[in-house]
């Protein structure tokens, strides 16, 4: 079994202290820092641009940076977030046309890939590509804010993803993202996911490491009660 993973949304960080934000959430036991990217036309919402992962790097911020790509076309900004330092990148398959093709190009690139899927969308194209994938990150909300409420239709979703990640064989992170709190990531991670996204949930309490330390509790006690 892999190591739980918590990783921070910036999107819900204080705006105007990022830095400061990622290197306190970081200090208080935050594993990845995640970072949304919206281009209001693939999802309703502008965010941050390629020069916010270079100037965490600048700031001196050395923990794996998780880009979510929720952008159209897709390969211009896998090429600016990679050279501007990020390790993981994710894309989701209705934004590009040869979906191959924008995996190969993140490996290329010298950044692990991420598949990212919207709540309603199925898991049939992760069964082709499974040999350049690095990452599964399902979206527990429909993307395009945060803050929102968990959807629990996602959570047999999860279960399947992590059948199919356990069936390859292959070393591959499920990563689930949205409404992930106090009281839904127990489920999520007995669903099967290693790897949490916690927007709101982290940044919006005056202290980030009990905070994180009552999430990873939590995951501890409810990732015994996964299904073998």
């Amino acid at each position: 079994m892999k190591e739980f993973w918590i990783a921070p949304s910036m999107l819900a960080a204080d705006f105007a202290r990022l830095g400061e934000e990622a290197e306190r959430v970081l200090a208080a036991g935050a594993d990845v820092i995640h970072i949304d990217v919206m281009d209001n036309h693939y999802v309703p919402n502008l965010t941050m641009g390629p020069q916010f992962c270079k100037a965490l790097r600048s700031y001196g911020i050395t923990a794996p940076l998780d880009v979510h790509l929720m952008v159209t076309p897709v390969d211009p900004m896998i090429q600016a977030f990679a050279e501007a330092g990020a390790d993981y990148i994710s894309i989701h398959p209705e934004a590009t046309v040869h979906l191959d093709r924008s995996l190969q190009l993140i490996k290329d690139l010298g950044c692990k890939a991420g598949l990212a899927f919207n709540p309603a969308t199925g898991l049939e194209e992760c069964k082709y590509v499974f040999d350049k994938l690095d990452l599964l990150l399902l979206m527990s909300v429909n993307p395009g804010f945060g803050g929102q409420s968990f959807i629990p239709a996602v959570l047999p979703k999860i279960e399947a993803a992590r059948k199919l990640i356990d069936a390859s064989g292959r070393d591959i992170r499920l990563e689930v993202d949205g409404g992930v709190n106090l009281h839904t990531i127990g489920q999520v991670a007995a669903a099967g996911a290693d790897m949490f996204v916690a927007g709101t949930a982290i940044f919006s309490q005056p202290d980030y490491r009990a905070t994180l330390h009552a999430l990873r509790s939590t995951i501890a006690d409810a990732a015994p009660r996964r299904q073998s």
